[in-house]
C-alpha cells in the first residue's frame, strides 16, 4: 500500500465521523474559561492536504480517548505574510477553506490567532505559560519538531517538552502522527500546481484544488461581449496559480463547467488579484452567492492584449478550448 492509499484510508475513516459545527474562536480575546482543557495542534495547515489530514484525524482520536475537545490553532496572517510578504509562499487555502476541511475531519474548535507585531513580541515563556497553560489548559500538544515560537523564535520543541513536564501536558511531534514515509507537503502541492499537474495536486489534497469565495460586482465588461463572469477576490498576498483554465463550478450543490481567468487582468489595467469565471449555459444572478471553482486544466498564461477586441477574440478561443478539455476529459 503506497502513501496515497494509506492517506485516503485515513481520510475515509475521518469522513465517517458525524459532521458537527466547528467552534471558531477569532482572536485570543474571545477565549473563555470553557475553552480550558483540550488536545491542541498548532500549524499553518495550508491546503489541509492528506498529510495534514492524517495528523488531524489522529488528534481527533486522541481527544476522544482523553475525553477532551480537539483544538487547532492557526495564525492569520501567516507569520511570513507579516514580516516578508514578498517572499511568503503562495497561499493554498484561506481560513474559510480550512474551517470547511476541519469540520469534515471532526475537529471541535478552530482558534484563529491574529498574528501581528504585538503577538510576535510575546516571549516564548509567555506563549507556553500564559497562552497554552493558563488560557487553553492544554493536556496534549501535537506540533512539528521544527516548530519555533516566541519573540526572536527562541522557543523550540525541546522547550515545549521541558515545560510540558513541569506544567503537566504531553508533547509529541507530528512525525509520530503522520503516514510513514509520507512525502506530501504544502510545498509539493504548490509545485504540482505550478507545473499544471492538477491530477497530482488532487492526489495530495484528497480532493480537487479549488478557489472559493463570494461573488462580487465587477466592471461588467464581459457581459457586453457575451461572456458574463462571476468575480471572486483571491484575498492572498500571492496566488498559487495564474492564467486561464478550464474549470468546474459548484453553486448551491449544483455543478457547471466554465472557463476562468486568475490574475490581474492586464488588458483592462486591473489592480486587484481575482478570479473571473464564465459559466457555460448559465444565466442566473450570482452576486453575493458563494461559489467554488475547481481547476481542471490550464489553457494559457494570462497576457495583455493591445485592444479589448483582441481580448474578446482570445476569450472565444479560450472558451472553445475549455469545452474541448472538459467534455472530452
Amino acid at each position: 500500500m503506497n502513501d496515497f492509499q494509506q492517506a485516503f484510508g485515513l481520510l475515509q475513516r475521518a469522513f465517517e465521523l458525524k459532521e458537527s459545527a466547528v467552534e471558531l474562536i477569532r482572536g485570543l480575546h474571545n477565549l473563555r474559561d470553557k475553552h480550558r482543557g483540550c488536545v491542541l495542534t498548532i500549524g499553518k495547515f495550508d491546503g489541509v492536504h492528506l498529510g495534514h489530514q492524517a495528523v488531524l484525524s489522529q488528534v481527533v482520536e486522541k481527544a476522544k480517548e482523553l475525553g477532551l475537545p480537539s483544538t487547532v490553532m492557526v495564525f492569520e496572517p501567516q507569520p511570513e505574510e507579516l514580516f516578508t510578504p514578498e517572499q511568503a509562499p503562495a497561499r493554498l487555502s484561506l481560513l474559510r477553506d480550512k474551517y470547511t476541511q476541519l469540520k469534515a475531519l471532526g475537529v471541535d474548535r478552530l482558534l484563529c490567532v491574529t498574528f501581528d507585531r504585538q503577538f510576535a513580541a510575546l516571549s516564548a515563556t509567555d506563549f507556553i505559560e500564559g497562552l497554552l497553560v493558563d488560557k487553553l489548559g492544554i493536556k496534549f500538544l501535537v506540533v512539528g519538531d521544527d516548530f519555533r515560537f516566541g519573540k526572536g523564535r527562541v522557543g523550540d520543541f525541546a522547550m515545549l517538552v521541558k515545560e510540558g513536564e513541569k506544567c503537566q501536558f504531553d508533547v509529541v511531534s507530528t512525525q509520530s502522527f503522520r503516514l510513514e514515509d509520507c512525502r506530501i507537503s504544502s510545498t509539493a502541492v504548490r509545485d504540482a500546481l505550478s507545473d499544471n499537474d492538477f491530477d497530482l495536486a488532487q492526489q495530495m489534497l484528497g480532493r480537487p484544488f479549488t478557489i472559493a469565495g463570494k461573488v462580487l460586482h465587477g466592471d461588467k465588461r464581459g457581459r457586453t461581449i457575451g461572456f458574463p463572469t462571476a468575480n471572486v477576490l483571491l484575498k492572498r498576498c500571492k496566488a498559487p496559480v495564474n492564467g486561464v483554465f478550464a474549470v468546474t463550478v459548484s453553486v448551491a450543490d449544483k455543478h457547471y463547467s466554465g472557463v476562468a481567468n486568475i490574475g490581474h487582468r492586464p488588458t483592462v489595467n486591473g489592480q486587484r488579484s481575482q478570479l473571473e469565471v464564465h459559466i457555460f449555459d448559465f444565466n442566473d444572478d450570482l452576486y453575493g452567492q458563494f461559489i467554488s471553482v475547481a481547476l481542471v486544466s490550464k489553457i494559457r498564461q494570462e497576457m495583455k492584449f493591445d485592444s479589448f477586441e483582441l481580448l474578446h477574440q482570445q476569450i472565444q478561443k479560450d472558451a472553445l478550448a475549455a469545452k474541448t478539455l472538459l467534455y472530452t476529459k
